[in-house]
């Protein structure tokens, strides 16, 4: 689809490499554009490898949005319209965070993978998930400079949700103090450093009870880090919540939302993460 800026008629195409970033375009873009994340629901964005037939549909869209921070890994095997993408985290990229490799692991469809050398879960820092949304508004106004206004005034209204969720996720942090945390998987850092928690993390799956190295080491990490509670992308195994619970360690559910959220859509599912962690560390 080729769109012109010309008329009020124009509607962008627009693809994502996530699910926070179509609910921003959407949310931002309104009837200005079409925004498409196609990525099947059982898969993490992140590791995910579009087929043929998808990555020629991100080729025909008129712009592709880019979590970056080295998020879907596949845009950079492929051949994609280097006018058309936009790096939603560009601005803030030197507040990238930045580990060794991590250990190769494997869940879901993607197969093995290591979470790598920058840590890509950058929008659970609400105060960057606002600039990636100014992203998002940036480049629909230099495509659409007649609905200019729209864009911004959808965006302003998107930043204030938003930032009120980081009041109160700020709120949490501090009654939290220092308390020891333990994250079920590697992917809450920027969460951690914006509400300064006090958290360490472990490599488990949800939907897989940890074997005994896991749970041994585990209880090395708990020896110098003495957390009473594990935040995890999703409902873990009933099992592993008993296991957990007769050590003194109870589950929250914080979800990440990269594939959408079980709550509804992205602010809902941010709203339903700040009242589960509020109730649990109470």
């Amino acid at each position: 689809m080729s769109v012109s800026s010309s008329g009020a008629a124009e509607r962008l195409t627009v693809y994502t490499v996530n699910y926070p970033l179509e609910y921003f375009a959407q949310r931002i873009a309104g009837e200005h554009a079409e925004v498409v994340f196609p990525a099947p629901d059982n898969v993490d964005p992140a590791f995910w490898n579009p087929e043929a037939g998808t990555i020629n549909e991100y080729q025909r869209a008129d712009l592709i949005f880019l979590n970056g921070a080295d998020y879907a890994k596949w845009v950079n095997k492929v051949s994609l319209p280097r006018s058309r993408l936009v790096d939603t985290s560009a601005m803030f990229k030197a507040q990238y965070l930045v580990a060794d490799d991590g250990p190769t692991h494997s869940h879901g469809l993607e197969g093995e993978h290591s979470h790598g050398d920058v840590h890509f879960t950058t929008w659970l820092d609400l105060t960057l998930a606002v600039q990636h949304g100014e992203a998002v508004a940036t480049a629909l106004a230099a495509k659409l400079p007649a609905h200019q206004d729209d864009f911004l005034n959808n965006f302003d209204q998107l930043k204030e949700e938003l930032l009120s969720i980081d009041q109160s996720l700020k709120s949490i942090g501090a009654a939290a103090a220092s308390r020891p945390l333990l994250a079920s998987h590697p992917i809450y850092q920027y969460f951690g450093r914006r509400y300064e928690l006090n958290m360490q993390s472990v490599l488990w799956e949800p939907d897989r009870f940890p074997d005994e190295n896991q749970w041994t080491e585990l209880g090395h990490l708990v020896k110098n880090h003495p957390a009473s509670m594990m935040i995890w992308e999703g409902p873990p195994l009933q099992k592993t919540i008993d296991r957990l619970e007769s050590l003194g360690i109870d589950s929250v559910v914080f979800e990440t939302c990269a594939n959408g959220c079980s709550a509804g859509d992205f602010l809902a599912g941010m709203q339903t993460n700040v009242v589960n962690l509020k109730s649990a560390l109470q």
